[in-house]
């Protein structure tokens, strides 16, 4: 569902209502400690308490990781949820209105918020049904199938909530239209029901099945699995796409695993609802489902909201539809592997095993020293890739190195694709170490063309006269010790920009001198995401009125975050701006001295650019051709090459105090 754009208004009541120590003692045990209080941080492992609430200014912190926010913010990060999903969840728990900015979409928002909250219940009412019925006589066949077939304890049931689809008809339609009065319409778009094609009428979609509920992260139930009793098919029956429901965009069992994937920094995809249920029978609860259906991009990154290091094990089935539905999934996130994006293994039980059989004869720590073992997925396609050739027969040693280079070249990254050149090579050696250099010459001439295009950045031109750059003398004088490496201007621009903005927003005296030195040395920010903060401060204060009195700007920080929280990607890079520790504290302390460094900084890596765009322009520059444009890029780069130089002799800021 597209939400429209929530009302100010909106937000602001919720900000009201909603305590924070309220939000955040749902989650977190929290102990007074002065005005504030304090606890675990749930953002990452610690066993002292660096997470500090604070009541009164209604924002939560942590000290060790960082993490920081209002009670909408919080919320969003632990659930990993969107900003439209948390503030209409907090709405209907403090009972807020919701208002958007599209007057005309308010009604139809309504009406599907509606809608949803309908299908969310009827289908929990159906999982109840199923589940009263596995324990009815009716209903012993299933359960003698979960208890016996699949080994699995009442637990275990409970916990995923399997239940027992009746061999009638109309069974499920009669209790939930008949006795719970729930609306025919509601039932068809829940895909509980079907109409009948003749006659009029419905007839329940799960007839004679064993029931799985399939939930949503947060642990509603929005569509089933069944599993046939007997010979009819297909075997396993999805319910059709929803309002709430998409099988694409689903895992079975995340809301279950969620945790363990945090806590693991790992998750294992399986094929099957049963491979799911029984690794987290055994203790392994970091196992999700993948709908008996390809994995998709979007399945992906859903998992990867849950694991730092984006460690991801495929376990699919080790026959032949296994590695298929394998080599599927690779083909889906290949440009995320390729790009490092997401560390993927895969991991094929012995004997052709799917995960459930595999724990009927091993047990979890068997499984868990082979999730541990599994191969990265390269070393996996390069083993597919050799599997049953003969590499001392030509057809096959051609095929095979043509296969090879072709996954080579894709690799991003040079020093990877270096290692696996490498390792290919000693593969097509067929042992003998002599051919190792002759393979690698011939892997490297073939994918020349791809590592051309993931070679390293070459460096900016010498300085005219073939001295250093200025900033790179600077950078180099200003070293802290003989062996620290040199600061790159990245670095630099880095640390002079974020030290500029963390004054600005804590120390409202020195705005106005940070506004006028950018204007009078007509600087800009550099780096994209100190740019687009900026621009949101200017806007703020092109909303207070036309004299722009920075240093007035009222809960700057407080407003600043509430609308960074509809951009996930910015605010991760920025977000530290808004706090301050200890250090950053002794930094801003030597303001204005520190704002003047900082422009001094920006001022320097500018010129530097500026010297090298008119240097290069100069240098292509056919002085017999265009004497005239000749002349003027050789007195532009020339006069740059004078303000760097009389700023290098002036050293009037040490620049290493920003690092």
């Amino acid at each position: 569902m597209q939400i429209p754009r929530l009302h100010p208004d909106t937000i602001e009541e919720i900000k009201l209502r909603a305590d924070i120590v309220d939000v955040v003692s749902e989650y977190v045990v929290l102990r007074k400690r002065g005005k504030d209080f304090v606890g675990l941080c749930p953002f990452h492992d610690e066993k002292s308490p660096s997470f500090t609430v604070s009541q009164t200014k209604q924002m939560y912190y942590c000290f060790g990781c960082q993490a920081g926010g209002n009670a909408i913010k919080f919320v969003m990060e632990l659930g990993k949820r969107s900003f439209a999903d948390v503030v209409l969840d907090l709405a209907r728990r403090y009972q807020v209105p919701v208002q958007t900015l599209e007057p005309e979409q308010r009604q139809e928002l309504q009406r599907q918020l509606s809608l949803r909250e309908q299908l969310y219940e009827v289908l929990a009412s159906s999982a109840q049904f199923y589940q009263h019925a596995l324990r009815q006589s009716q209903g012993q066949k299933a359960l003698k199938y979960l208890q016996s077939n699949r080994q699995f304890k009442e637990e275990t049931i409970q916990q995923f909530g399997l239940g027992y689809a009746p061999a009638g008809w109309e069974t499920l339609y009669r209790y939930l239209v008949d006795d719970k009065h729930y609306p025919v319409q509601i039932l068809e778009k829940a895909g509980l029901i079907k109409p009948r094609r003749e006659g009029g009428g419905y007839y329940d979609v799960f007839r004679d099945r064993l029931m799985i509920p399939i939930r949503d992260v947060q642990g509603r139930v929005i569509a089933f699995g069944g599993r046939t009793l007997t010979d009819e098919q297909p075997k396993y029956l999805n319910s059709p796409e929803t309002e709430l429901f998409s099988k694409g965009k689903t895992l079975f069992a995340l809301d279950q695993a969620k945790g363990g994937i945090s806590q693991l920094d790992q998750a294992v995809v399986v094929e099957g609802y049963f491979d799911a249920i029984a690794l987290h029978a055994a203790g392994i609860n970091n196992a999700v489902a993948s709908l008996g259906t390809a994995l998709s991009l979007e399945q992906v990154r859903l998992i990867l909201r849950y694991t730092e290091s984006k460690q991801l094990v495929l376990n699919f089935d080790a026959d032949k539809a296994g590695t298929n539905a394998a080599e599927r999934a690779i083909g889906e996130i290949a440009e995320l592997a390729y790009k490092g994006e997401v560390q993927l293994k895969i991991l094929n039980l012995p004997d052709g095993k799917d995960a459930d059989e595999y724990l009927h004869s091993h047990t979890p720590e068997d499984y868990g020293e082979l999730l541990k073992n599994a191969p990265l997925w390269l070393d996996w396609q390069i083993q597919q890739i050799i599997q049953d050739r003969d590499l001392k027969q030509a057809t096959d040693f051609q095929q095979v190195t043509q296969q090879i280079v072709k996954l080579l070249k894709n690799i991003a990254n040079s020093d990877t694709r270096n290692y696996y050149v490498s390792y290919c090579a000693e593969i097509l050696s067929l042992g003998d170490t002599r051919l190792i250099p002759l393979r690698v010459e011939n892997l490297l001439t073939q994918i020349a063309p791809a590592a051309a295009t993931y070679s390293k950045p070459v460096s900016a031109k010498k300085a005219w006269g073939g001295g250093k750059s200025a900033l790179s003398t600077t950078s180099a004088s200003l070293s802290t010790s003989p062996n620290s490496p040199l600061p790159t201007e990245r670095s630099l621009l880095e640390h002079a920009e974020a030290l500029l903005l963390r004054i600005y927003l804590h120390c409202p005296e020195q705005r106005q001198m940070i506004v006028d030195e950018l204007e009078e040395r007509d600087l800009q920010f550099s780096l994209s995401h100190h740019r687009f903060l900026w621009q949101q401060i200017l806007e703020m204060s092109s909303g207070d009125g036309e004299t722009k009195n920075f240093a007035s700007l009222p809960n700057l920080i407080s407003r600043l975050q509430d609308r960074f929280l509809e951009f996930d990607s910015e605010i991760g890079l920025i977000s530290h701006l808004f706090h301050v520790d200890e250090k950053n504290q002794k930094e801003i302390l030597r303001t204005p001295q520190v704002v003047q460094a900082a422009i001094a900084c920006m001022d320097l890596v500018m010129l530097e650019k500026r010297y090298r765009h008119f240097l290069e322009l100069w240098q292509q520059t056919d002085p017999e051709a265009e004497p005239e444009r000749y002349e003027y890029y050789y007195q532009a780069f020339y006069a740059e090459k004078i303000k760097l130089q009389q700023i290098d002799r002036q050293r009037l800021f040490s620049i290493t105090e920003l690092l």
